[in-house]
């Protein structure tokens, strides 16, 4: 089964194909500007060549679903939705957030903590095993502050993700260890992906949302004066 992964959540922007568990191809690059619109789709021409397969081989779909960036969400979906009315597949979704566990599992941590900057002081976070890879606490907005995940002081924990550098900043924690330099992947995306193929836990195309967490404020633009 040839899966197409994409993962728009944050500053990666980030294309994968798989057929089932073997990685074929990844596509992705972390930008400031969240380039989304302007490279996913050629992210996804550029896998399905060096996969060397084409759009219609393709047999599902998988979007890592958020938390993370309204608009790289929107794109994303909008996009997954795309391709799975298009061909006629079915469409799964897998939490951000457990892609940025994965390549982190099994080694020597008690708990692995991602944290997607969320602006200000507040992070999108959740808390899973460091073996298992289970969630022991489910993804939230949390506003950091010194008493902020005081409960693991005494476990060998990681952080990982953008919003890892302010946390160290206000956080005492004398065995975590932080790696700010990480983002969500789409190839972190297959092992889930393949748990949910087999459970046939597959999303309503018609009225899938991505997980936003939060509802989008925009800012007004300020009216000219004459």
């Amino acid at each position: 089964m040839k899966i197409l992964y994409l993962e728009t959540s944050s500053k990666n922007c980030s294309v994968a194909i798989s057929d089932d568990e073997k990685l074929l191809c990844v596509c992705e690059e972390v930008s400031e500007n969240y380039k989304q619109s302007e490279s996913l789709h050629s992210f996804v021409e550029w896998a399905l060549e060096g996969a060397e397969i084409s759009i219609k081989d393709i047999d599902a779909v998988c979007l890592g679903k958020g938390p993370g960036s309204y608009t790289g969400l929107r794109i994303g979906a909008a996009s997954a939705k795309g391709f799975c009315y298009g061909l006629k597949i079915p469409l799964i979704a897998v939490n951000s957030l457990e892609s940025m566990i994965e390549p982190f599992l099994n080694q020597n941590y008690d708990f692995v903590i991602p944290l997607v900057d969320a602006r200000r002081m507040e992070v999108y976070t959740a808390v899973y095993d460091g073996i298992s890879g289970e969630e022991l606490v489910p993804t939230e907005a949390k506003v950091l502050d010194e008493t902020s995940f005081q409960e693991f002081k005494d476990k060998k924990v990681l952080f990982v993700g953008d919003g890892a550098s302010k946390t160290q900043e206000i956080v005492q924690l004398p065995n975590a260890e932080f790696n700010n330099d990480f983002y969500p992947s789409a190839k972190y995306l297959v092992k889930k992906t393949q748990e949910k193929i087999e459970k046939k836990d597959f999303e309503d195309i018609a009225y899938f949302e991505p997980f936003y967490l939060k509802e989008f404020h925009g800012v007004k633009k300020k009216k000219s004066e004459d």
